[in-house]
């Protein structure tokens, strides 16, 4: 009892840090924390929760659902908001910002309507290896534009874009 104790007071110490920065933070009891931020009207929201290993899952919900990853401290969790916030805050200096946002959505509608897909209908392997060789195509675009485009953030190198990046089979 004394550990889940003192860690209910390092997480109260770390949502009322989020709330310094501006944030909004809802507990879902006590095992899931929805938090939100208004900057220029963009609405940029968070979602982690504790997992059954003792870890906190953090995802982003608002722009568009990405998932940022799994952290042992809360603190991890604090850090990877603020980042997050500083980058969307350089971001939307940009006047793409908003093609930006649209396409990522697209990415990531896509993901749904390819689970969709398989799903639902039988697709033949000739299909599901042209639609991968495109898949790959757009990476090796992606890539491309890396390397061709100015870096504007450099607090932290990139989470999983490097130059060598593949697609990770299982």
């Amino acid at each position: 009892m004394a550990i889940m104790s003192a860690r209910l007071l390092k997480h109260e110490v770390c949502v009322d840090d989020l709330k310094k920065a501006g944030a909004k933070v809802i507990d879902v009891q006590g095992i899931m924390f929805h938090v939100s931020f208004k900057i220029n009207e963009q609405e940029i929201a968070f979602i982690y929760h504790l997992n059954p290993n003792n870890t906190f899952l953090l995802e982003r919900v608002k722009p568009y659902f990405v998932q940022i990853g799994t952290y042992n401290k809360e603190e991890n969790i604090v850090n990877a908001i603020k980042i997050d916030i500083e980058q969307f805050k350089n971001a939307m200096r940009s006047s793409n910002f908003n093609n930006f946002i649209k396409v990522d959505t697209h990415i990531s509608q896509l993901v749904r309507i390819f689970e969709d897909l398989y799903l639902y209908y039988n697709i033949n392997n000739n299909q599901i290896e042209e639609l991968d060789k495109n898949i790959n195509n757009l990476l090796n675009e992606i890539k491309e534009m890396m390397k061709t485009s100015d870096r504007v953030f450099y607090k932290k190198e990139p989470d999983v874009l490097k130059s060598n990046i593949k697609f990770k089979d299982k």
